[in-house]
């Protein structure tokens, strides 16, 4: 959404006797292409920092403002080169040992992944995360590194190339491990850990982030996950804090390959969704059948606030990317609020009998 300014840039304008508006819009028009649907938007963000230097903050907020800028630009730069590829961002212990089941199990996870044409995101360090970029490989892999003093070096399937990306903010890191994201699976793990699983399951939860596969990966046997979820449906769901349906936005299980099927499975129809004037679009490899769409009008009803399940053979001309836009589409007034049951609809869509090509 545009920033709409208020009249503190219009009253400097005045004071000053330059017209700053102007010579924004004259350096928009040198550093962007003449076509770039972006024009707005790179607008806003200089007048931004034009305001920031009239208010002349102090020097941390400014420092601040720079390396955010800095470190999103060049993660922006790094990672286009992998646009195309689908990615599992991969969490767990970094103080997991090498001899340890789970190290090896991380192991296995990235080699299936990769497998499966699947890059693997994570943190960059060791335990976990050294073992799943190990079993990916450098091709496969990208490592979101952090600076601090101890314990985050590099491991040594990233280290030194260009499939290294190192963050100053945790802040950023974490956008980064979200918004790359097609899938994450989170391992046994400390705290950081613990802070991943709540945020990304709170961002799909409230619409902040798209719906993508959660799952939860423990050794064979273990109680890690099974005693977390435990304590989430007695405290959180039995006492209303969550709804019931919400605990569909994770899966626990105990192989990688159980984790990778419900990774693949998840885009086997699935392709990707967005809004559109206040329409929720999935966008469908495979159109569905009439009977599928009648099922869906029943008893998907309580999270359309109108009935209005549509199925269009592919986007309107000018609403959707080119390499989109010949896709099949759900159309539907999401009510924004039941992510747990829009992941009921997207399984139901994702089974073979339900599409049209079927």
């Amino acid at each position: 959404m545009p920033y709409d300014a208020d009249d503190y840039l219009a009253r400097h304008f005045q004071a000053s006797g330059i017209d700053l508006r102007s010579k924004v819009d004259e350096l928009t028009s040198l550093i962007a292409p003449a076509n770039s649907p972006n024009i707005e938007l790179y607008r806003e963000m200089l007048i931004t920092v034009i305001r920031m230097g009239q208010a002349d903050r102090n020097r941390w907020d400014a420092k601040i403002m720079l390396q955010t800028l800095r470190e999103m630009e060049h993660a922006f730069c790094v990672l286009e080169q992998f646009k195309r590829r689908r990615k599992v961002t991969v969490f767990g212990s970094a103080r997991t040992p090498v001899d340890h089941p789970i190290y090896q199990l991380g192991r296995e996870l990235g080699a299936q992944l990769a497998r499966h044409d699947l890059m693997v995101v994570t943190g960059a360090g060791g335990g976990i995360m050294a073992a799943a970029h190990e079993g990916a490989g450098l091709d496969n892999s990208l490592g979101f590194n952090i600076t601090l003093p101890f314990e985050q070096s590099a491991n040594a399937t990233v280290s030194g190339s260009s499939h290294l990306l190192s963050f100053h903010f945790f802040f950023l890191r974490k956008l980064f491990f979200v918004k790359e994201a097609d899938a994450l699976v989170l391992c046994p793990g400390g705290f950081g850990t613990l802070d991943e699983a709540i945020e990304v399951l709170t961002l799909i939860q409230t619409g902040k982030s798209p719906l993508v596969p959660v799952v939860l990966l423990d050794q064979p046997g273990g109680s890690f996950w099974s005693e977390a979820l435990q304590f989430i449906e007695r405290q959180l769901k039995d006492s209303g804090y969550i709804l019931a349906s919400d605990l569909n936005l994770m899966t626990l299980v105990y192989s990688a390959d159980d984790a990778v099927t419900q990774i693949t499975r998840f885009y086997s129809n699935y392709n990707s969704s967005r809004w559109l004037n206040r329409q929720f679009i999935i966008r469908l490899n495979h159109s569905l059948n009439a009977q599928a769409l009648t099922a869906i009008r029943s008893t998907f009803a309580d999270i359309c606030k109108a009935d209005d399940f549509q199925l269009q053979d592919k986007a309107k001309d000018g609403q959707d990317t080119p390499e989109l836009a010949h896709l099949p589409r759900l159309t539907f007034s999401f009510n924004g609020r039941n992510h747990g049951r829009l992941r009921e609809l997207l399984d139901f869509i994702n089974l073979r009998e339900n599409w049209l090509s079927a």
